[in-house]
């Protein structure tokens, strides 16, 4: 068979030519994005995936040539050589890079034609998504998505280079792992020479990259794929990708300086944002006091105030029956938004419903004073505390959330973000990062009657709150650590636990004996009697950086291959069923057939 190139050589790439190149005898390849019959002259548009490029075919010129373009059609596969010359007058497009010049072709080869897809390359804006992602290869062409996945390439790209000159060693650790049931649910894997056994594909890798630490590695990186088979949403896939790195030798202080430096260096690299450091900083606690979530967006105000001790006593029974539970009353002013509909403020209260709110409170201010179904329950000297903590005017529209703390502050700190974003408050090329720092150690889970890891398991706890591990732990604080950036959190960590001793109380805080701490974490158990250093560290999400690089609304559109929020792919019909054979040799018998 002959070679269809011969000795054709690529050139250039079509979005590399400029009116510098006029002049130039050049060679392309690529996909057709467009055909225009201009009555004998012909022009195609030529994409790669560094631009688009005209290419003009003129009868006179090359009557072969002029022929076999007649024959072309969107995505047929190309080579054309020519010269680049000026485009005519009236002609040029500024909306392309290449848009000052065309190639004049003298010879075209079609090395491949190409079904009519089943839409167009560059108009999607009304195709949906599923015909997408069965498509993918097709999907993938679009210079958007190329620009996205470029933009990724150039992020890890920076970031090992950075990394590197900070003396970190890229070191690969296990694919198949250990199942620690601790977090999300594990991917199982079986094995077939040991049956009735199986690995876990690994969530993180939190205790290899710890052993690491305790091997003397001193700095670790790694680029590394992870899996959690978790409920899915626009910003979480089952496999995603980490920036996963660990230090020897460091506190906080210095893990947070040298992934700022990291950070900077990727937003000058890829967007030529400078970024300003040193970040600021803000505990658990005052993010829940001034925005009810640990991910606070700080691109807008809208913050929430604790009016708890304001209305202590008040008539309004839902106020005084959550805070004689326990719980407390959080409010919100919505500058200048007193004009909502009742449709609109409905829309509102089912959107607190879904962080487990049982209603929303309002108050419109007017000119004439409070407008709201509550007033009659405050005097005026209690709405005029409220007006001024709340600093409201005229206009405003006052939301208040009454229940137990997490579902109070949730569910008005949601609302205050869904509300930043109705009212415009929000800019995707704004950059706002904080670190939220000194989170709580443990939490009681009254399910299974038992404290949890807020973090993990391995995570330090504060130095002076160490005594309180044994009087009351629920009060203790993590050394623990997120860096969030406009209300998503792209990165946590914590320093670890180093001591061995430390690492069993706090696994029998959380209801594992000793027994099954050796069962489940043995080897670390072991690892940290062997001189572990101090060590701490982060991993960042790739995946949700380079979607808020891009300003992508969807985690989809960073990932060449995605799944869906059904974890499955649609193109090439991920999970699927495997036969009876390979079942046997797994020892496995299926408990429900598939559908």
């Amino acid at each position: 068979m002959n070679d269809i190139l011969g000795d054709w050589k690529r050139t250039h790439y079509c979005g590399h030519l400029s009116a510098a190149d006029i002049g130039r005898e050049v060679c392309l390849m690529g996909w057709v994005m467009r055909r225009r019959d201009h009555g004998g002259l012909i022009f195609i548009d030529l994409r790669d995936r560094e631009g688009i490029v005209q290419l003009a075919l003129d009868p006179d010129r090359d009557p072969e040539a002029h022929a076999k373009a007649d024959r072309v059609r969107n995505e047929f596969v190309v080579a054309a050589r020519g010269m680049v010359s000026r485009r005519p007058e009236g002609t040029v497009n500024p909306r392309m890079t290449t848009g000052e010049v065309e190639i004049e072709v003298r010879e075209l080869r079609i090395l491949n034609t190409a079904k009519t897809p089943p839409f167009m390359i560059d108009e999607f804006g009304e195709v949906a998504e599923n015909i997408r992602l069965k498509h993918r290869f097709l999907d993938l062409r679009r210079p958007a998505l190329q620009q996205n996945l470029m933009l990724r390439h150039r992020v890890a790209r920076t970031v090992r280079t950075y990394l590197d000159g900070q003396g970190f060693l890229e070191i690969e650790t296990p694919v198949l792992t250990k199942s620690t049931p601790e977090g999300a649910r594990d991917y199982l894997v079986p094995s077939r020479v040991n049956p009735g056994t199986f690995y876990a594909l690994p969530q993180s890798p939190q205790l290899f990259k710890q052993l690491l630490m305790v091997s003397g590695f001193d700095r670790y990186c790694q680029i590394v794929k992870c899996f959690r088979d978790e409920d899915l949403r626009a910003d979480r896939q089952p496999e995603f990708t980490q920036i996963d790195c660990e230090m020897s030798f460091v506190n906080r202080d210095d893990v947070l300086a040298v992934m700022e430096g990291m950070i900077a260096t990727v937003f000058r690299e890829a967007l030529g944002v400078e970024v300003q450091l040193p970040m600021q900083r803000m505990t658990y606690a005052e993010a829940m006091e001034r925005f009810g979530v640990d991910n606070p967006d700080l691109r807008f105000g809208l913050e929430l105030r604790d009016i708890s001790a304001i209305v202590d006593g008040c008539g309004f029974k839902v106020f005084t029956d959550a805070l004689a539970g326990g719980g407390l009353v959080k409010a919100m002013n919505a500058k200048g938004c007193a004009g909502f509909s009742r449709k609109e403020m409905d829309d509102l209260t089912d959107f607190v419903k879904i962080y487990g709110a049982k209603g929303l409170a309002y108050v419109k201010v007017t000119e004439d004073g409070w407008q709201s179904p509550i007033a009659k329950f405050f005097d005026a000297e209690t709405m005029a505390e409220i007006d001024k903590t709340l600093g409201s005017a005229p206009g405003d529209l006052l939301l208040f959330s009454a229940d137990t703390f997490r579902v109070a502050n949730e569910s008005l700190g949601r609302l205050r973000v869904h509300l930043g974003n109705k009212l415009g408050l929000t800019r995707k090329d704004e950059f706002r990062f904080v670190w939220v720092t000194d989170f709580p150690l443990l939490e009681w889970d009254g399910e299974t009657r038992r404290h949890v890891a807020v973090h993990h398991p391995f995570t330090a706890p504060m130095d002076e709150d160490v005594p309180l591990l044994d009087t009351d732990p629920g009060k203790a604080r993590a050394k623990a650590y997120d860096l969030v950036l406009n209300g998503s959190e792209i990165g946590g960590g914590s320093i670890r636990i180093h001591d061995q001793a430390v690492q069993s109380k706090m696994f029998n805080l959380m209801g594992i004996g000793a027994e099954e701490a050796r069962e489940k974490f043995g080897f670390l158990l072991d690892a940290l009697e062997f001189g572990a250093p101090p060590h701490g560290g982060i991993a960042f999400g790739l995946d949700r950086l380079v979607m808020i690089l891009t300003g992508s609304d969807s985690i989809r559109d960073v990932i060449a291959f995605p799944k869906t929020q059904k974890a499955t792919c649609l193109m090439s019909e991920a999970p699927g069923v495997v036969d009876e054979k390979q079942l046997r040799e797994l020892s496995i018998r299926l408990a429900t057939r598939p559908k």
